[in-house]
């Protein structure tokens, strides 16, 4: 037998057994008499000097080198495997190839070869001709080009054909059809052209046929519907046009059209399949009614905008696996059937945006597995109905924008699992319920424009995302039942009748960073607010405009000092490591403990006791700038915060050398901070702070403290991208400063989703964190959050961690999972406020529905550029336009029909 160990040269307890069967990732006949299968996958190989070595067990049936950092696949190796005549599995994938495809040489016995997830470039064309027993084939997600391949193995053997994710360019060949046996073939995400060939439907065996997010065109073919076995066929995002051919749903369960240009009518017989589990035609321009005839094996339906009218069909009644329902931004009139009420399964209830009238029927008090429950933007009327509020999962709670009457019940505290209540643009009356401060999961109140007066009750202390009262009835001062909401965001009064003083204790809500007072009767002097608080007062005759004298506070200096010898410890401590070791461990209960009450303000808060701090960069510029004394005396006096984000507040520090560093400060008190976790945060910075990225803002430096971490950045002079683009220097942002930071925060993410050892997710991706080095260099923050929380550990809902508002992808209403995906779209949407120039929520209305609702009409695409920038000239908005259709594709609500950062990135690069 072939000594491996010699071979590989690895060593170690996994391979120290002298019976190299017993090895991990070997595989041996029966007998143990010859070698016949090797997994080296996530062995973190670089050199592909070895491989070559490999050949030499003749025995080989399958290799498995997958998840490594091989650059290259050696010709010594093609050409010695090449005669392995049973060698039938060859698995290069997720490792970091470049170059061209290699000439497959012999490998006669080879049946499936898996090189996606790399760097691979140029044509294929007869690179793989000689393949005789070929019948697994994946270059998915490479950088190919060229036409798509058709010699792939003489014998015409092939069964799975993917090529998604690359820049093949073309047509889809007519050649295709020529392997019979083929069961899958995905082509999604390239460059494709022109329509599908006629002959796909001979394909008898086929059962998957992906074409998503190409350019390709003209009408469905009908003889898809002859393909017996077809189990999923998508074609969204593309130019496809014409009409739905009947009969295409005859075999089919999965099927998405969404986001092209289809018109006419639904089939009557479309929605009828036996095997029908999943129709997606959103975002087309399809007429008329919804077919009555409905598959009772259907789970998820979205039709959503595209120009359906009529009545929504009472046979949903009868659906017992409808899970998800979506006809949002339709034409539908008359009521909601109350037979809906019978989908016992649906968690998601999207009806928005129509013409629907009516009550909202009782009967939906039923869908006891109802999450999502969206009617926003119709003509409902009568009173809310008290049946709805015993949906115990119920998340999401949207009936803004209709003529609801009555009052809230008081009942609408029985909804402990919602995090969103919307019920703004309504003609509601009476008083806020008092049993709203029991809604301990709510993190958003909008109930804006109604005829609400009475007490303003207690609310719900972890209410985060925004209280919107306006444009009530409410009158007298502002109470001090507002005052424990120190999580809050967004605090909008206006337009009531509020009189009195500005309290004081709105200055103390330590998260706000936008509060509305406009058009109320308000006196006396404004109260001086933290900088980065944006506040709204006009409309307020007796209030007086002067700024109280900055007077330094007597305990500061006593603050200081203490904190100055505590951090120069701690700096004695980092040098001598043994020592921290020792204090961290004896610390080690009193770090772990939280303190979820905090009588004090931030400012008489004792200076922070620090454990542990740690230099990270390799820089020696910053190692020799980065100041731990001095940085701590800045992050001790709430004076000098700079920003705030969800769950950072940053600071900006002046070293003594005169360079400036932000020094940002997590809260460790909060309990979706990993319990036990400060060891392994430490470790996991040091991974971190290797990362080399000019748009990813990686950690310089660390210091823990008893209940906080202390991260040191590089100084972005720019501030946010939020405060740029929507603040007083937006004028400033011309198209290319705008591309040029889309690029860079493109670059980043790519960067970030791409690292080997695993992508780095954010939880929170928006403009408020993608701060700025200059008006073209933007820089990727808070990536290290995806290390330090734990969402099963959240005190309130999981949408806490799941971004903010108008940037948390629409499946997170029912997923609760942050994913690459999720963070292609809330790019998706900062690549809409760089085009807008519009903020992601506007008067209650989310940027990327408001953008698809107009995207509707191609023709009027111009209508949603900022015309200020749009004008300047043909060629910028040409640009404009082309990244337009980058970001439509990232807000897709099909998370498949989003494409990844990687092939986002190379868009917007071809855009200009």
């Amino acid at each position: 037998m072939v000594n491996l160990s010699k071979l590989l040269n690895i060593s170690g307890s996994l391979w120290a057994n002298k019976d190299p069967c017993s090895w991990k990732g070997v595989g041996c006949s029966s007998g143990n008499s010859a070698v016949t299968g090797l997994s080296l996958d996530k062995f973190d190989l670089s050199n592909s000097n070895f491989l070559p070595e490999i050949c030499k067990i003749e025995t080989l049936q399958s290799l498995d080198l997958s998840n490594n950092r091989l650059s290259s696949i050696p010709d010594e190796f093609i050409n010695g495997c090449g005669r392995i005549d049973g060698l039938k599995v060859l698995n290069f994938s997720k490792n970091g190839l470049v170059g061209p495809l290699p000439t497959f040489n012999g490998f006669v016995g080879l049946e499936s070869l898996d090189l996606s997830f790399n760097f691979l470039t140029g044509n294929v064309s007869l690179q793989l001709d000689g393949l005789l027993s070929l019948k697994i084939f994946n270059l998915s997600f490479n950088q190919f080009n060229g036409p798509i391949p058709v010699n792939l193995g003489k014998s015409l053997l092939l069964e799975e054909l993917q090529l998604s994710m690359n820049e093949f360019q073309g047509t889809v060949p007519q050649e295709i059809a020529n392997y019979q046996n083929l069961k899958l073939i995905d082509l999604s995400s390239n460059k494709l052209e022109g329509p599908i060939p006629t002959r796909i439907g001979n394909l008898s065996k086929l059962r998957f046929l992906l074409l998503s997010v190409n350019r390709l065109n003209g009408e469905i073919p009908a003889n898809i519907s002859s393909i017996p076995n077809l189990y999923r066929f998508a074609a969204n995002q593309n130019e496809f046009g014409g009409t739905i051919p009947s009969g295409i749903t005859r075999y089919l369960s999965f099927l998405d059209l969404s986001y092209n240009n289809l018109r006419g009518s639904i089939p009557t017989d479309f929605l009828s399949g036996l095997n029908l589990q999943l129709v997606d035609l959103s975002y087309n321009l399809l007429e008329g009614s919804i077919p009555a005839k409905i598959s009772a094996s259907l789970f998820r339906l979205r039709l959503g905008s595209n120009r359906l009218n009529g009545s929504i069909p009472s046979s949903f009644g009868t659906l017992e696996k409808l899970t998800y329902l979506e006809l949002d931004n339709n034409s539908f009139t008359n009521g909601i059937p109350p037979e809906l009420g019978s989908c016992r399964s649906l968690a998601l209830l999207n009806l928005a945006q129509n013409d629907l009238t009516g009550h909202v029927p009782a009967l939906l008090g039923n869908l006891s597995n109802l999450q999502v429950l969206k009617l926003q933007l119709n003509k409902l009327g009568g009173d809310i109905p008290t049946e709805i509020t015993q949906l115990q999962l119920l998340s999401i709670l949207n009936i803004s924008w209709n003529s609801l009457t009555g009052s809230i019940p008081s009942s609408i505290s029985n909804l402990q699992s919602l995090a969103h209540l919307n019920l703004q643009g309504n003609k509601l009356q009476g008083p806020v319920p008092a049993t709203v401060n029991s809604m301990n999961s709510l993190l958003e109140l909008q109930l804006g424009q109604n005829q609400l007066s009475g007490t303003i009750p207690m609310m719900p202390a972890k209410l985060q995302i925004s209280l919107n009262l306006s444009t009530n009835l409410f009158q007298g001062d502002i109470p001090k039942t507002l005052s424990p909401l120190k999580d809050l965001e967004v605090l909008d009064l206006s337009n009531n009748d509020f009189s009195g003083k500005i309290p004081d204790f709105l200055t103390q809500m330590a998260s706000l960073t936008q509060l509305m007072l406009s058009n109320n009767r308000l006196s006396g002097v404004i109260p001086e607010f933290k900088k980065y608080v944006s506040v709204d007062v006009s409309g307020n005759a007796g209030l007086e405009n002067k700024t109280a004298a900055n007077t330094p506070q007597p305990s500061s200096k006593k603050r200081k000092s203490v904190a100055v010898p505590v951090v120069l410890a701690v700096v004695a401590a980092v040098v001598a490591v043994g020592i921290v070791s020792i204090i961290v461990m004896s610390f080690s209960r009193r770090f772990l403990k939280v303190n979820d009450q905090q009588s004090q303000s931030e400012e008489d808060l004792p200076p922070p006791q620090v454990i542990q701090g740690n230099l990270l960069t390799t820089n020696g510029i910053y190692r020799s700038n980065i100041d731990f004394t001095k940085a701590m005396e800045v992050a001790a006096d709430p004076l000098n915060i700079e920003l705030k984000t969800r769950f950072s507040t940053y600071y900006k520090a002046t070293m003594p050398s005169g360079a400036s560093y932000f020094v940002k400060k997590l809260n460790w008190s909060d309990k979706i901070f990993q319990f036990g976790s400060h060891d392994k945060f430490g470790q996991e910075l040091e991974v971190l702070g290797k990362l080399s990225n000019s748009n990813v803002m990686t950690p310089l430096a660390y210091v823990l403290t008893m209940d906080s971490a202390y991260l040191f950045y590089e100084y972005a002079e720019k501030g946010t991208l939020f405060d740029v683009l929507h603040g007083k220097l937006g004028d400033a942002m011309d198209w290319a400063s705008r591309y040029s930071i889309a690029v860079g925060v493109a670059q980043g993410l790519t960067f970030l989703h791409g690292c080997t050892s695993g992508p780095i997710l954010l939880l929170d991706l928006s403009s408020r964190n993608i701060l700025l080095k200059s008006l073209k260099e933007p820089l990727v923050g808070d990536i290290e959050l995806h290390k330090v929380i734990d969402p099963t550990k959240s005190t309130g809902s999981l949408s806490t961690v799941a971004g903010s508002v108008g940037y948390i992808p629409p499946e997170y209403a029912y997923t609760m999972r942050v994913t690459m995906a999720g963070n292609v779209y809330s790019f998706g949407v900062v690549l809409l406020e760089l085009l807008t120039g519009k903020p992601a929520v506007s008067e209650g209305i989310e940027l990327a529905k408001w953008v698809l609702n107009k995207s509707t009409q191609q023709d009027r695409w111009d209508h949603i550029l900022d015309f200020n920038i749009s004008r300047t000239s043909p060629a910028v908005r040409g640009q404009m336009l082309a990244v337009l259709k980058i970001a439509l594709s990232c807000v897709s609500v099909s998370t498949e029909g989003r494409p990844k950062m990687k092939s986002v990135l190379r868009m917007i690069l071809n855009a200009r």
